[in-house]
Parts: structure tokens; C-alpha cells; sequence
């Protein structure tokens, strides 16, 4: 079943920004991510936004200064739930060359 704060299926199929962070694990609260999206923490694509509810699609790029660390992942997958650590790293392709 897919989120209430999901478009439609199919190719125009969407995502709150602060609903997907969360699913992927940023943060442990929504709110908290959508704390950190306000206070500028994230960039969507290269601009920066403060609106948590932005509408983030399969391949758009987030630039994330979060943990004493900036990190720019792809979006690979829109999630269906906030599942454990090893599902939350199939959501996005991390792009920041980090090994750490």
C-alpha cells in the first residue's frame, strides 16, 4: 500500500522529501528530518530547500550535511516502509566516494 504522501504510481510517482529520509534512515524521527531539512541541511538536486514536503522522484541527487559529514546519495527507490538498515541502503546509491 503506498503512502498517503505518494503521487501515483507509474512514471510520475513521488515522495515527501522528510517521509523518504526517514525511510531511509537519516535520522530516527520524521520530525528530526524535517528539522534537518529546514535548517538547510539538505540540498535536492543542487538547490538547497527547506520544505519537507518537497516532492523527491527516483533519480534525484541529495546532498546531505548530516553527522559531521556531507553526503550525496541518488535516489534508486521510493519507500514503501521503514525497514531495517540493510533494506534502507537499497533506497539510494551513494554517490560521496566515502568508505567510512
Amino acid at each position: 500500500m503506498a503512502a498517503p504522501e505518494a503521487g501515483p504510481k507509474g512514471e510520475d510517482s513521488w515522495q515527501r522529501l522528510d517521509l523518504w529520509l526517514w525511510c531511509a534512515r537519516l535520522a530516527k524521527t520524521r520530525s528530526e528530518c524535517a528539522r534537518q531539512v529546514a535548517a538547510g541541511a539538505v540540498r535536492l538536486n543542487r538547490q538547497p530547500t527547506d520544505k519537507a514536503h518537497a516532492r523527491l522522484r527516483v533519480g534525484d541527487v541529495l546532498t546531505l550535511a548530516a553527522h559531521g559529514r556531507v553526503r550525496v546519495w541518488r535516489v534508486v527507490a521510493l519507500a514503501e516502509r521503514r525497514g531495517p538498515p540493510a533494506e534502507a541502503r537499497t533506497l539510494y546509491e551513494d554517490l560521496s566516494g566515502d568508505t567510512a
